[in-house]
């Protein structure tokens, strides 16, 4: 009887928990209600949670012994686990948050392979259907954690640039196939009883050994501008690998969860690989996002430096503005005060909107969250193809920080990296200031062309310096007029 009331409080659990996730995630795909999407699938992740620890009383009497042990570790982990991500949550800035979105993947791709461990050296895995699938969710769970530390690395700086070999390509093919070699000699061995020459455990470490490996090799090559695309792979793989793993325990909140976070991050990968013009292929295989040199001559023009009152008044007495954030707003943590700027204008009727590339920053959606942050209206944010037609009826363009996502090269220069890519049309307004922190090329160190146009004025300096001094001028007109 306690049996069957385990297994029915665990499925419905398990049914709430996936319920809550498959919701949580509906309620994410929209600002407004994406604050409670986040609770709920929170909610989720507890009660499944919870109802792992019901699974003690269906264990058999040879694993009591090792039961309060078992629990106080798991316990104990919960703990660890739960007060550092809260205090890291809280303390993160805004600029570290791809950095640390890259190593939460990590650890959930870490996590799906060590389940796999625990069933590959347990040889819980006996069928060839569990094993192959156990050793498919250890593969792409080790790639994902191993990929993800050097995504980590190069965003926080510890890498400074892609790191090259010769032949690299053909290196991570061989390092690839060899993992599958092996893993396919551990399916073989388990399931013919042939001799393995050395232990079927020390097969395994091995398997472990190489795929950490391709994960590491596979990251290293990729440059700075491509670091979105690669959070939201690994984020796909680190689902699958959940999945898969959650099919070999026989969990449905695993499968679920797993299966529903690797599809979005594969239909996230599409849409920003799409968003550059790219394959996600040519985003893992080739060398964009590495310095690229400047082509002296190429770009006619010189840059025109203005006051930040200058562009502030400017911005005041225009009619409509739209303003284009990239991850410099991010890095001087100026949200706060642009939005003060813009209820300025808005007080001044100035029409004000926000257009968002679908690669701004350094992490899918970095810029959506900054303006959440600072409680700008979602009213007045819009995506790439719902605003880009209203450019070239806009009196004022303020770009803040960012780059290649208003480069006009995109669309006119055939040998530069981004051509082909859509961008923001911020070159097509009336007039355009870009705020910038110095004079050179942006995270993927390829110049824009629109810093050169006629109709482009740059403010230098730290964001949020700028936007207070924007705001002095705009208030001061205020002070005159009264």
């Amino acid at each position: 009887m306690l049996t069957l009331l385990a297994q029915l409080t665990i499925g419905a659990a398990n049914l709430v928990a996936a319920f809550l996730f498959l919701f949580g995630l509906k309620r994410m795909s929209s600002p407004a209600t994406a604050a409670s999407g986040i609770r709920l699938a929170g909610i989720g992740m507890v009660a499944a949670v919870l109802a792992s620890f019901l699974y003690v009383l269906n264990i058999d009497d040879s694993v009591k012994p090792y039961l309060l042990m078992n629990i106080t570790l798991a316990l104990l982990a919960l703990a660890i686990g739960g007060v550092g991500a809260w205090l890291a949550g809280r303390k993160v800035a805004m600029t570290a948050m791809p950095q640390m979105v890259a190593i939460y993947n990590g650890m959930g791709g870490g996590a799906a392979g060590a389940i796999a461990a625990v069933e590959l050296f347990g040889n819980n895995a006996h069928d060839a259907s569990q094993l192959i699938v156990t050793l498919l969710g250890a593969l792409i769970g080790a790639i994902s954690m191993s990929g993800s530390v050097i995504a980590w690395a190069k965003l926080q700086g510890v890498i400074n640039k892609p790191l090259r070999i010769k032949s690299q390509q053909i290196i991570n093919g061989v390092v690839f196939l060899a993992a599958i070699a092996v893993a396919g000699w551990i399916v073989f061995v388990t399931l013919s009883g042939a001799d393995p020459l050395i232990s079927i455990s020390s097969w395994t470490y091995i398997f472990f050994a190489i795929a950490l490996i391709f994960g590491i090799l596979m990251t290293l090559p990729i440059g700075g501008a491509d670091m979105p695309v690669v959070i939201s792979i690994y984020n796909a793989f680190t689902g699958l690998a959940v999945g898969l793993e959650g099919f070999v325990l026989g969990n449905p909140a695993l499968m679920i969860a797993g299966m529903v976070v690797g599809a979005a991050g594969l239909l996230l990968t599409l849409l920003m690989a799409k968003a550059m013009n790219r394959s996600v292929a040519n985003v893992l295989f080739t060398n964009f996002g590495d310095i690229v040199k400047a082509k002296h001559g190429a770009i006619k023009g010189t840059e025109r430096e203005t006051a930040a009152s200058n562009a502030g008044i400017e911005m005041r007495y225009a009619s409509s503005v739209i303003i284009v954030p990239g991850y410099g707003l991010a890095a001087a943590q100026a949200q706060q005060k642009l939005y003060e700027f813009v209820k300025l204008l808005q007080a001044a009727k100035v029409s004000v909107k926000f257009a968002i590339h679908p690669v701004a920053g350094r992490m899918p959606g970095q810029m959506d969250v900054l303006l959440a942050e600072a409680g700008v209206p979602y009213d007045i944010i819009f995506q790439l193809d719902d605003i880009n037609e209203e450019f070239a009826t806009t009196d004022v363009v303020l770009v803040i920080g960012a780059n290649d996502v208003v480069n006009p090269a995109a669309r006119t220069d055939k040998s530069s990296p981004i051509f082909g890519m859509p961008i923001l049309n911020a070159d097509k307004a009336k007039q355009v200031y870009v705020i910038k922190r110095g004079q050179g090329k942006g995270y993927s160190g390829i110049v824009n062309a629109l810093f050169y146009s006629p109709n482009c004025n740059m403010v230098f300096g730290d964001a949020q310096a700028v936007l207070i001094k924007m705001i002095e001028s705009v208030r001061s007109l205020g002070k005159a007029s009264s």
